[in-house]
């Protein structure tokens, strides 16, 4: 796959069949994802797989604040990859200051861009992926035993796509571009 035709033809999928994704094409995702661009090259993102349905069921249950949606989409995914970052590396300096007004929200621009360098290397593998935002960091954390030194920065149920999924109608880039 050509990569534009990989960014335009990705699609977020919410519905997937029971087939489990192998650890080997996870790992060949991962190795994909792995090159995603950070800051200063520090590298935080960590991807733990959850594929346990008791773990699953625990995290849709406990951990979605009531977003109903979100439930069924981790309930009905074979796998979800908890994207996690490193903290306080995103943004700082090695004495603990910013070195910019962005503060720590280095760290959630580093996680971003991880997660789309993930789900676009997702879609080549024929993989499909969802970024889901609305879940207690903090109760995910606990589930999986998180280590104290990382944070969760976004959940992604991954499998194999149900159906065909359209492209969903976006904005001309004249309504999006400037030029000064």
């Amino acid at each position: 796959m050509e990569l534009l035709e990989g960014i335009k033809t990705r699609r977020s999928v919410r519905n997937f069949t029971d087939e489990k994704v192998s650890h080997e094409t996870v790992e060949k995702i991962i190795d994909s994802a792995r090159m995603a661009p950070s800051w200063k090259n520090s590298q935080t993102a960590r991807y733990i797989v959850v594929e346990d349905k008791e773990v699953l069921a625990k995290i849709a249950d406990e951990a979605t604040l009531g977003f109903e949606h979100n439930k069924e989409i981790i309930l009905g995914a074979p796998a979800l990859v908890v994207l996690a970052s490193v903290a306080k590396r995103s943004g700082y300096e090695r004495d603990g200051s910013f070195t910019t007004s962005k503060g720590q929200g280095w760290e959630m621009f580093d996680a971003g861009i991880a997660a789309q360098t993930f789900c676009l290397a997702a879609h080549e593998a024929g993989v499909g992926s969802v970024i889901l935002g609305i879940f207690d960091d903090a109760k995910v954390a606990e589930l999986i035993n998180l280590p104290e030194n990382q944070n969760v920065s976004a959940l992604i149920p991954i499998g194999y796509s149900d159906k065909e999924l359209p492209a969903v109608p976006r904005k001309e880039v004249a309504d999006l571009l400037t030029f000064i």
